[in-house]
């Protein structure tokens, strides 16, 4: 594991409204079903078990609120498409979560998790889009980078770079990551880092 940073679980809900209040800066993460989001989340703070990584994909469905280095929040948002949620929670699901992404004056970035080993998916660039047209601030992480060799990777990424190019004229910032390997941790940080202190500034 790498070096911990302070990180403690704050609250779950399905309610933006009885979130922590709005007072640091926060980052949000979000992603289908199997993405790997829980061991990103662990290898990001260092914490084994800091979010849970649970056996039955769907049993998230809150908003996950931790508390990093006194300083900022990080979100662990419920995951999209899954087969086997009905259609009623799957309309539960994406209330809470457009409610949550809209009404957050203090989330800078939402961290839009996308397995490399997959093209680009239907649902995922459909999320992006929407992300797009309500001006909400994102960034893609591609997961499970250790499973490809930096050939396929870079194969990978052009691949994605250019069904992107189809509908976007500026690419979002991409980071390429591996929970196992702790690959991409230090740039995820590091911009974390860097977007709080112009937070701070702009205060």
């Amino acid at each position: 594991m790498h070096h911990r940073l302070p990180a403690r679980f704050l609250m779950s809900n399905t309610d933006p409204e009885k979130c922590p209040p709005a007072n640091k800066p926060e980052y949000a993460f979000i992603g289908r079903s199997n993405v790997g989001k829980s061991s990103l989340i662990n290898s990001l703070t260092g914490h084994k078990g800091l979010a849970k990584i649970s056996g039955k994909p769907g049993k998230t469905r809150l908003i996950n609120h931790f508390l990093v280095e006194d300083s900022w929040y990080l979100v662990d948002l419920p995951g999209y498409g899954y087969a086997q949620v009905s259609k009623k929670e799957r309309h539960a699901w994406s209330i809470t979560t457009e409610q949550f992404l809209k009404n957050r004056p203090n989330l800078i970035c939402i961290f839009v998790l996308l397995d490399l080993r997959h093209k680009a998916q239907k649902l995922d660039l459909e999320f992006m889009e929407w992300l797009g047209q309500s001006q909400l601030p994102f960034a893609m992480v591609f997961t499970k980078a250790d499973k490809l060799t930096k050939v396929a990777q870079t194969k990978q990424l052009e691949a994605y770079r250019n069904v992107m190019l189809e509908g976007w004229t500026d690419l979002p910032m991409a980071f390429v990551t591996s929970s196992t390997t702790g690959k991409g941790r230090d740039s995820v940080l590091e911009f974390i880092h860097a977007t709080n202190g112009d937070w701070e500034k702009g205060r």
